[in-house]
C-alpha cells in the first residue's frame, strides 16, 4: 500500500505543479508587458524553487506583499526623486524584513535560494534586453 500512496502524492504534487505552471501561462498570455514578466518571474521562481503545494499555498501570499513592498519603493523613488543608494537601503530593509516573513513559510535553505533566484532572474532580463538591443542594432546596420 506504500508504493501506491507515494505515487498517488507525487501525482498530487505534479497536478499541483501543473496548475500552478498553467496559470502562470495564462497570466502570461493575456497580461500587458509588466504583467507579463511578472507571470514570468513566477513562473520562473516555481520552477527554481521546486515547492510543494503547501510550500507554495504559504509562499505565494507572502510574495505577493513582498513585491507591492518593493513596488512602492519604487514608485516613491519616481515621485519624490529619492537616491538610488536610499532607494538601495530600503529595498535592503525590506528584504531583510520578508526574509523572517519567508522563514515562517520555507526553509532557511530554500529562502536563500530565493533571494539568489530573484537576482538570477534580474540578470537573465538584463541579458535578454542587451542582447534584443544588439540584435535591433545590427539589423538597423544591415538596412543601411
Amino acid at each position: 500500500m506504500q508504493p501506491l500512496f507515494r505515487s498517488l502524492t507525487k501525482w498530487s504534487n505534479m497536478k499541483a505543479y501543473l496548475l500552478i505552471l498553467l496559470m502562470a501561462i495564462g497570466s502570461f498570455v493575456q497580461a500587458q508587458d509588466g504583467q507579463r514578466l511578472e507571470a514570468y518571474k513566477i513562473a520562473y521562481l516555481t520552477k527554481k524553487l521546486n515547492l510543494s503545494p503547501e510550500e507554495a499555498q504559504r509562499f505565494w501570499p507572502i510574495y505577493n506583499k513582498y513585491t507591492d513592498d518593493i513596488r512602492s519603493i519604487r514608485q516613491e523613488q519616481k515621485e519624490k526623486n529619492l537616491s538610488e543608494i536610499d532607494v538601495e537601503e530600503k529595498i535592503l530593509t525590506v528584504r531583510k524584513k520578508y526574509n523572517g516573513e519567508f522563514s515562517k513559510a520555507l526553509s532557511a535553505e530554500k529562502v536563500n535560494t530565493f533571494f539568489r533566484t530573484e537576482k538570477d532572474f534580474k540578470m537573465e532580463i538584463q541579458r535578454v534586453l542587451q542582447e534584443r538591443r544588439l540584435n535591433n542594432q545590427l539589423k538597423r546596420g544591415l538596412r543601411e
